[in-house]
């Protein structure tokens, strides 16, 4: 019964989770603190944190650690903590993944239509525009340094950036390896 009530409550978070995961928080706090008391107050803080710090989306990471919490504070092992994790995390993730579904299904049909053609071809400039308009946001004194306060990790910045998009567009080389090669550069350029 347990984990029938953790994937319902965990699918309706995914289906009205808009805004993203910092969104999804307060409905995954409302749900396992307040209604069904899996987790404390004290522990739902510890999810935000680990989830902050952890790779992937933080609505998915604080469903994972909700699912495995509740599933160990109700006295279950952590065997079946795991089996938790997984019923929460497929239960948030699944409503969006319908959704692409249905979505792509109904693209398909249309896919060579003109206007459904023509609104494609509008959106590649707006997202050129939009990952240009990222680029520029990080393209910042944090980031890169400052050429009047030190010239050293200023141009070390410009560097790796321009090597990492020479490599990628130029060479091919995969990103990854790209971001591997660029992190090792910086730590031997910089330190």
């Amino acid at each position: 019964m347990l984990f029938l009530e953790l994937f319902w409550t965990f699918f309706k978070i995914g289906l009205f989770g808009f805004g993203g995961g910092y969104a999804m928080l307060s409905m995954i706090q409302g749900e396992v603190v307040t209604s069904h008391h899996w987790l404390t107050t004290s522990q739902f803080a510890d999810i935000v944190a680990i989830s902050q710090s952890t790779p992937g989306p933080i609505g998915i990471n604080s469903a994972t650690y909700a699912g495995y919490v509740s599933v160990v504070n109700e006295g279950y092992s952590a065997a079946m903590g795991v089996v938790g994790s997984l019923v929460a995390t497929v239960a948030v993730v699944l409503p969006s993944f319908l959704l692409v579904l249905l979505v792509l299904s109904v693209l398909r049909r249309y896919w060579e239509h003109p206007a459904a053609k023509t609104v494609f071809a509008a959106l590649r400039p707006t997202v050129v525009g939009l990952l240009l308009a990222a680029v520029l946001v990080l393209m910042t004194k944090d980031n890169f340094g400052s050429p009047a306060e030190d010239m050293w990790q200023f141009g070390i910045s410009i560097f790796l950036f321009v090597a990492a998009f020479v490599g990628t567009q130029f060479f091919k080389v995969s990103p990854i390896r790209m971001i591997l090669l660029c992190a090792l550069a910086g730590l031997l350029l910089y330190y």
